[in-house]
């Protein structure tokens, strides 16, 4: 008889562990609140307009096409995952433009738009990425840190690739131009982190999206979850829906299955969540008689990483010259990011993250006009921001901010739209604080010092997602699926 594995949530990490524990034999259920699947990559729909939840940018699309591998079947049968030629358009407050591309002739003359000097430094810069990312991403990134002992066998290399330094510092080491600082300590954000304070080991990420490109699923990334749901059904993964884990039942040191709703139990040889490990631990095992003095202080330690403002709009004005990436830089880097991070309080000076879907795929938007997201940084709910009173307010500085750079004439634009502020983070993805990728990218809570993925605290609970190792983002929350397939043998 085949054990028994209950998988909470569907977002990325909890698809692939499903699927992956599933190849290896085991009988897997797949619980999930909402009455769709995908997590934070949740599909909404708005009058004629279709807007992907959350994440956009696909790098490292191999890691999707194992899953269907494992079962000898082609992720090209099931989804169309084209790449992309111009990956970001970086836009500055004054108007200046670096258009980010994996091609190399293209990036000498963006870089010397602002820098002649700083070329030699740029391609420094990623060579240097090159060993961090042979030793992060292709050594690390599927090996579970359970042990203290692997941790301190990591040390060396660690300190020899400055792990020790922040982002911002590693970059600023080659380059010298405050704009290209900029744009080459970006991609912490796209994980949850601050430039100046992740570990220098997420400088990887450049590297990573050189190796295999950036990427966009047609029918947006929900066309990937649902190309996972149509293969987790053929390989007859149960799956059920509108299943809130409303507690997860533990005795001594192991756990013994789940309430849902706060009603039904299912039992189970096994839990893996891909759920914010932090809130699990506080919230959804009500006894913590297990938990030592070491893992309560750790609990007590974290930093969480920034909210996110999410705001979808149509527009029945066609775009046609903005990018389908466009990152744009207000007029304060580090102490706008210290805003966010430290002192929690909201700035007027903001800077955005833009995604135009139908700049590659016009499907996405009625004919003629323009599907688009916008993402801004902003405190986690740590901050006491009250979103019921500070939402619409601060939609309308964006669309301000927007309507003066990007995207003129929008305000008289918008056909259809809505926004998601840290509240649906805490309160439909139960993230604690409402936090947008768990807990932060630091080199205190990276590998051995993040949650493990399995647990330190129950020997049969296990963890995948943004909150444990590796870490957030796409490439992160796959790899910590191919993690289990180490702890499960």
């Amino acid at each position: 008889m085949a054990k028994k594995i209950i998988v909470i949530g569907s977002g990325f990490g909890g698809l692939a562990a499903s699927l992956r524990l599933k190849a290896k034999g085991y009988d897997v259920t797949l619980v999930e609140k909402h009455p769709d699947l995908g997590g934070r990559a949740r599909v909404f729909k708005k009058g004629d307009f279709t807007y992907d939840g959350g994440p956009t940018v696909i790098t490292a699309p191999y890691l999707f096409e194992e899953l269907f591998n494992l079962f000898d079947k082609k992720l090209s049968d099931y989804v169309d995952i084209v790449p992309l030629n111009l990956w970001y358009r970086f836009v500055f407050n004054d108007g200046q433009t670096f258009d980010y591309t994996g091609d190399d002739k293209s990036m000498e003359k963006e870089v010397k738009k602002f820098s002649d000097k700083d070329f030699k430094g740029y391609k420094d810069l990623v060579n240097f990425t090159e060993k961090i990312f042979n030793k992060g991403f292709s050594d690390l990134s599927d090996k579970p840190f359970n042990e203290l002992a692997f941790m301190l066998k990591q040390v060396p290399s660690l300190l020899s690739l400055k792990s020790y330094k922040s982002v911002y510092q590693l970059v600023s080491n080659y380059i010298s131009n405050e704009k290209l600082r900029r744009v080459f300590s970006m991609h912490p954000l796209l994980v949850g982190g601050n430039p100046f304070t992740t570990t220098s080991i997420y400088t990887l990420i450049l590297f990573l999206e050189k190796k295999w490109g950036i990427h966009y699923s047609m029918g947006g990334t929900g066309s990937v979850v649902k190309a996972l749901e149509k293969l987790m059904k053929e390989e007859h993964i149960q799956i059920i829906k509108d299943a809130e884990v409303t507690e997860i039942i533990s005795k001594n040191n192991k756990v013994e299955g789940v309430k849902i709703n706060n009603s039904k139990v299912i039992n189970c040889n096994y839990i893996v969540c891909n759920s914010d490990p932090p809130n699990v631990y506080q919230n959804l095992i009500k006894s913590k008689n297990n938990y030592n003095f070491l893992f309560k202080q750790k609990m007590k330690r974290m930093d969480y990483s920034m909210g996110l403002f999410v705001y979808y709009f149509g527009s029945k004005k066609q775009y046609k010259d903005v990018a389908h990436h466009t990152i744009y830089f207000g007029n304060s880097y580090e102490k706008h990011l210290n805003k966010i991070f430290e002192k929690k309080i909201l700035s007027e000076d903001i800077s955005y993250y833009l995604h135009r879907p139908s700049a590659t795929d016009p499907n996405m938007a009625p004919s003629g006009q323009d599907a688009f997201y916008v993402l801004v940084p902003v405190p986690n709910n740590l901050s006491n921001i009250n979103w019921s009173t500070e939402g619409e307010k601060f939609k309308n500085l964006i669309l301000d901010k927007m309507d003066n750079s990007v995207l003129p004439g929008i305000k008289e634009s918008v056909v259809s739209d809505f926004y998601l502020t840290p509240d649906y983070f805490e309160k439909e993805l139960a993230t604690l604080h409402g936090s947008g990728f768990s807990i932060q990218p630091k080199f205190s809570q990276s590998a051995y010092f993040r949650f493990h993925n399995r647990s330190e605290v129950f020997k049969n609970l296990y963890f995948v997602g943004a909150g444990t190792h590796p870490g957030a983002g796409m490439p992160g929350v796959l790899s910590s699926a191919k993690v289990l397939d180490r702890l499960f043998k």
